[in-house]
């Protein structure tokens, strides 16, 4: 067996989050003075870290962009992080590869008291050895930074025992940095183009044709 470590990206990889997720965003929104669009036009702040979503998708500078993360982050304290539901073939995924020997680390671009919150919320929280995220205060805001602390939590120092999994291109790009190969989750937000041109390894439909390729891998 190749991996010791799974490192699983959690919005669009463990939970489906966009109600919860673009409903913040639309309250934000609001607070900040702008119309909100549908949340079909919101899926795009599922993944990358929000400071940088809202500058890129509706112009803010970094300023206004931190007032719309306080923002937001009032509506999703207040129930908006359980706005979710976890995507089928996870929790027995998780179990088989625990039951293998491999290590399961939560390692996401979610401030880690949410991702606590929401993995305790779905009975989750004792396969995971490891819940890495940012600080409230934006510390470890990007994808690689929470990857390689988690590395450092857990002392390895060999990337090529570490398997990412993820479904978006941050995840693919926050992996290569720390030499570690990503599998793509296509049931989540993002596409097989858009992950493998981030350069994923192999993407897949469900969570039991991704567990049997990570027992099988060599």
């Amino acid at each position: 067996m190749k991996y010791r470590y799974c490192f699983f990206d959690l919005d669009g990889t463990v939970i489906d989050s966009a109600p919860g997720v673009t409903h913040s965003v639309q309250y934000a929104l609001q607070k900040m003075g702008i119309t909100p669009p549908p949340s079909s036009e919101l899926l795009g702040f599922i993944g990358p870290p929000l400071v940088w979503s809202f500058s890129h998708f509706f112009g803010m500078s970094h300023e206004e962009s931190l007032a719309a993360v306080d923002a937001y982050r009032e509506y999703y304290r207040a129930g908006g992080m359980l706005e979710c539901t976890v995507y089928p073939g996870i929790p027995a995924l998780l179990d088989t590869l625990r039951a293998a020997g491999i290590q399961c680390v939560l390692a996401t671009c979610k401030p880690h008291v949410f991702a606590n919150a929401i993995l305790a919320h779905f009975d989750l929280i004792d396969r995971f050895v490891l819940v890495a995220g940012p600080e409230i205060d934006g510390t470890r805001n990007e994808k690689q930074e929470v990857i390689r602390y988690a590395m450092e939590q857990l002392e390895i120092t060999d990337p090529q025992e570490i398997l990412m999994i993820g479904d978006r291109d941050n995840d693919v790009l926050g992996a290569k940095a720390n030499g570690v190969g990503t599998y793509g989750a296509l049931w989540g937000f993002g596409d097989e183009e858009e992950l493998m041109q981030a350069g994923a390894l192999s993407c897949f439909a469900d969570a039991a044709s991704l567990g049997e390729a990570i027992l099988r891998a060599e």
